[in-house]
């Protein structure tokens, strides 16, 4: 009997294999029959090993701090929470739109692209709860009805009293709105420079996550009318025309703009209502950091510049440092290979290649002269009954 149950219990004796739909294939792979190589670390490998990554290690290093060189860096923090009289401080004054001039010396030849950052300290983009509040659906677009749980994430920057925040929460609505202009400098062929600001998004953020509002248009208006009358009607939203940078005037629609507040009209001095959401200081903004003190990129030249030139920044100070207890400043760098400065990273290979190549050379010695050998049968030690 007990050899029919056994029998029964065998999958081959239930069905024909023909008829077993779920049985592997009989190949190594599946069968785990995949031949393998298992070194066995005898001390002498270890020590091999050791001594080759520490061999690499070093080097490498060295070379790591040899690019640095090549990375130049300048820094002027101007609003700091710890100084007593900063260069462009605000104190608790929110939008206080304060104009300061920051002079830079560029101390060597510059080749570009040459960066222009905005660094923050001390505040916590990474908070989990800062960190989920966005509605992705709205960046992309959509209006009317959302989710819940994008509306639970977005508390409590969901509205303003009766007023819909579009994009809602947390991170949009702590922009960043410190803005520069370039006022003095030219590259080293003597033609003023220019700051780009285009191009320093992700592209796949611009072309995949960040869209205008469903249903919004905008066009230059008609020769002669730039003013109220371009926006008359009820196929536009705006109550005056948007003036671009040439001189050339745009009237748009903003769906339900009665009852929403669109991000053109929370940063009005930095945000164009023509990009909304797909402005790029907003979208580099929105690539939340993952430490306290961090640097986003503002723009950047595409012209060399040459050493002893001046270059003179106007700031127009908006954002608060007091509340976070940290600074800001404004950088402008050129990175090597391996991007910015760092002067740790070099370091810290020649340090830890430095300590493996010294352990294996310590074990080197002490398996020459007091070695072990391999399944030694007197370290061998058995239970005695």
């Amino acid at each position: 009997m007990a050899n029919q149950a056994t029998a029964a219990d065998d999958d081959e004796s239930v069905l024909d294999i023909s008829e077993q739909t779920n049985r592997p294939l009989d190949v190594a792979l599946y069968q785990q029959r995949v031949k393998a190589w298992s070194p066995i670390l005898d001390p002498w490998w270890t020590i091999a090993a050791l001594l080759y990554f520490g061999v690499i290690m070093v080097p490498v290093g060295l070379k790591m701090n040899s690019l640095q060189e090549q990375a130049v860096e300048l820094k002027i923090t101007y609003d700091d929470f710890y100084a007593e009289d900063p260069i462009c401080g605000i104190n608790d004054t929110f939008n206080a739109n304060r104009t300061c001039n920051l002079r830079f010396v560029v101390p060597e030849d510059l080749e570009p692209p040459i960066l222009v950052y905005y660094e923050l300290t001390n505040f916590h983009q990474n908070h989990r709860t800062y960190l989920k509040s966005f509605d992705p659906y709205q960046l992309y677009g959509r209006v009317g009805p959302r989710e819940p749980v994008s509306e639970r994430y977005c508390e409590p920057l969901n509205k303003l009293g009766d007023i819909t925040l579009n994009p809602c929460g947390l991170i949009a609505n702590t922009l960043f709105n410190d803005y520069f202009t370039l006022l003095q400098g030219n590259s080293a062929n003597g033609q003023p420079l220019k700051l780009i600001e285009d191009g320093i998004a992700w592209q796949s953020d611009v072309e995949l996550m960040y869209n205008q509002p469903d249903g919004f248009k905008y066009e230059e208006c008609p020769t002669g009318q730039c003013d109220s009358s371009c926006c008359s009607g009820t196929n536009w939203s705006c109550a005056e025309p948007y003036v671009d940078k040439q001189g050339n005037c745009y009237r748009y629609f903003y769906p339900d703009d009665d009852t929403t507040q669109y991000l053109y009209e929370t940063y009005p001095d930095i945000i164009s209502p023509l990009d909304g959401v797909t402005n790029e200081h907003f979208i580099v903004w929105m690539k939340v950091a993952t430490q306290p003190n961090f640097r986003k990129l503002y723009g950047w030249f595409d012209e060399p510049i040459a050493k002893g030139e001046e270059i003179v920044f106007q700031v127009n100070a908006n954002f608060v440092v007091t509340r976070f207890q940290g600074s800001k400043s404004l950088l402008i760098a050129k990175t090597n290979t391996l991007g910015g400065k760092n002067p740790y990273l070099g370091s810290s290979f020649i340090g830890a290649g430095g300590f493996i190549l010294g352990m294996g050379v310590l074990f080197a010695i002490k398996q020459w002269f007091w070695p072990r050998n391999l399944a030694d049968p007197k370290f061998l030690h058995f239970k005695e009954d």
